[in-house]
């Protein structure tokens, strides 16, 4: 034994790791390697191994069934370059393959592997393929790329196809320039695809199967990775719309989103591309079906206006698409609007007339956000929209001023941007919440009473709160034409002011002549009056009153005691023993001293005639000078 060692080829080291390698094994005898020893790199050549002189580069046992551990001192192995244990049933715990500065191709999958050390990857500098396929590594906890692995800076085929990875994609690995294949199907991974994979030289990139949550996000990067030939993205929650530029994918072949969350319109870019296969199935792609190019292509359940390819939308459909494509597509409006009749009543918020036209578009607080599109315009029969508390920005566009019916549009607490367009008719326009917007936008005057009342909702089962009337404003067509704006302009900028003045002075003129009377009425009210009791030996029985006009502004009242009182304003009472008369009494009763009422003048007045409610005869005696 001692002269075979001495005289043997292959470095000691080498064959004691090989030899505890078979010893490991619970059926060596597939290997055929000599029982009693001998030299893996001596003649004959053990089956299995390829050297270089004395040290062993290459262990190559695809497919023979093996069973058993490896041995954790493998990576003492340190000229290895290949490595093929693919396909058998290794298990137990993989052994670090740290320190492999030569290992170029290490093919482990489909095998029992059942946990992978953290140091595994480090110092793999000359790594160009790596499998590890199908090994429950982890299973329990799950395990992620660590970031020794981007020093493999050669690294060109990395499939690790349900091996329990678990979290995000590892944001180095868009960012390694050699990387061509990567195939990470059915494991945990989660999150979007990182923005360090715009430009990635990839071509085949397959993230397909994710168990749990799965991966989600946009797919817009993919569209800028123009190696691609291989793509699959099925079995996730990517959303939002298959970006336009995926045409410039002149490579790729093979294209698969099945059952994701996608939606919007099918771009006519992924429509004219000479795909071998394309999987469009279980998304919410919307509207038409159009004429694909792809030699294979599937399109089933998803929300299509029309079944077959080729058929064009009914243009309401349309503009409601369009509508949705600006709000950027909430949940709830992609699962209710399918079909190709907006007034089937599926379609939330949405209601028509009698003769099947869309008449009011009603979602408040719906999650929309974006911007509001100019499609809306083609719905000539809307007559309200209620957009209220959504997260809306931008500009309302100008082709909405051609909506002849539209009587009320709310857009009450979003973030609308100024200048908001001219509306020809007149329009009640609820703006608050705005910050953006101020109170009262040009060309708009605040309408005097605009509470929204139950009838101006729409009979939707859409819950909306109506705005408040104080934030409205009535927009009213224009008086002149935009060809007459200009020059009229000038000329009103002299006329304006001058008849600004000459109307407030024919204002101010007769209203200080009406001040002075009243205020001329009110100081020279009767200030002074004698009432004479009733003479029982008079044959008229006539009570007799005496008023004299002073200016003092009081009030004198003589009864029958001779006690006197004093009042002030204008409503004056007279007092005669049981008798209480106002000086308005008076001047009712004589037809505020009408001349037809005079019975006679003295030297100290004149005498009036007068007969109150209760049929007394009285005499009023008007003097010319306060009684003394």
């Amino acid at each position: 034994a001692f002269a075979s060692l001495v005289f043997t080829v292959t470095d000691p080291n080498d064959l004691s790791i090989i030899n505890e390698f078979r010893k490991g094994l619970e059926n060596p005898e597939v290997l055929k390697w000599p029982e009693n020893g001998g030299d893996p790199c001596g003649s004959p050549v053990w089956p299995h191994i390829v050297c270089s002189g004395s040290r062993i580069q290459q262990i190559q046992v695809m497919g023979l069934g093996l069973k058993g551990p490896l041995p954790q001192n493998l990576n003492k192995l340190s000229r290895l370059t290949h490595l093929g244990l693919q396909k058998n049933q290794f298990s137990g715990k993989l052994p670090s393959f740290s320190g492999l500065s030569e290992l170029s191709f290490a093919y482990l999958d489909f095998n029992q592997f059942d946990t992978i050390p953290l140091d595994f990857f480090d110092g793999l500098v000359n790594l160009q393929v790596l499998a590890l396929d199908e090994n429950p590594l982890n299973a329990t906890s799950g395990w992620s790329l660590p970031n020794g692995l981007q020093d493999s800076a050669q690294l060109i085929n990395l499939t690790m196809i349900n091996c329990n990875l678990a979290g995000p994609l590892p944001e180095f690995l868009g960012t390694m320039s050699s990387l061509e294949v990567l195939l990470l199907s059915t494991n945990r991974l989660s999150g979007p695809i990182p923005g360090t994979f715009k430009d990635a030289v990839l071509k085949m990139l397959w993230l397909n199967d994710q168990s749990g949550d799965g991966m989600s996000g946009s797919i817009d990067v993919v569209a800028t990775m123009v190696s691609l030939t291989h793509l699959w993205l099925h079995g996730n929650q990517f959303s939002g719309k298959i970006p336009v530029e995926i045409g410039n994918l002149t490579n790729l072949k093979d294209l698969s989103v099945n059952t994701n969350n996608l939606v919007g319109l099918i771009p006519e870019s992924l429509a004219n591309m000479p795909l071998d296969n394309l999987d469009l199935n279980n998304n919410h792609f919307m509207g038409p079906v159009p004429k694909f190019k792809a030699t294979n292509v599937s399109f089933m359940s998803n929300s299509f206006c029309q079944t077959k390819q080729g058929a064009v939308c009914a243009p309401e459909v349309m503009a409601l698409l369009e509508f949705l494509d600006g709000v950027n597509y909430p949940s709830r409006l992609v699962e209710s609007w399918s079909g190709n009749n907006p007034c089937d009543g599926r379609w939330w918020g949405i209601s028509c007339d009698d003769n099947q036209k869309v008449s009011v578009i009603n979602l408040p607080k719906s999650n929309l956000s974006g911007t509001l599109s100019p499609s809306i315009a083609n719905l000539e029969t809307v007559t309200r929209i209620y957009l209220e508390s959504n997260n809306l920005s931008g500009f309302v566009p100008s082709s909405w001023t051609s909506l002849k019916s539209l009587s009320i549009l709310d857009l009450s607490n979003n973030n609308i941007s100024p200048p908001l367009p001219k509306f020809t008719t007149p329009l009640k326009l609820v703006l608050n919440g705005n910050p953006k917007l101020t109170s009262n936008p040009p060309g708009a005057n605040p309408s005097p009473n605009n509470s929204t009342t139950p009838a101006d909702s729409p009979t939707s089962s859409v819950p909306s709160s109506r705005p408040n009337s104080s934030s409205s404003v009535i927009f009213k067509p224009s008086e002149q034409s935009p060809e007459k704006k200009d020059s009229k302009s000038k000329i009103a900028i002299v006329v304006v002011p001058i008849a600004g003045f000459l109307l407030l002075v024919c204002l101010a003129i007769p209203l200080y002549i009406y001040v002075c009377k009243k205020s001329k009425d009110k100081h020279q009210a009767p200030t002074a009056l004698v009432v004479h009791p009733r003479d029982p030996t008079d044959s008229d029985n006539v009570v007799k009153i005496a008023i004299a006009n002073q200016t003092n502004g009081s009030l004198s009242t003589v009864n029958a005691s001779g006690s006197a009182s004093i009042h002030s304003g204008e409503s004056h009472m007279i007092e005669a023993g049981n008798l209480l008369i106002s000086v308005q009494v008076l001047r009712n009763v004589t037809k505020n001293f009408s001349p037809e009422n005079e019975l006679g003048r003295g030297g100290f007045g004149v005498v009036y005639k007068g007969e109150l409610d209760d049929g007394t005869q009285i005499a009023v005696k008007r003097m010319e000078a306060g009684i003394v």
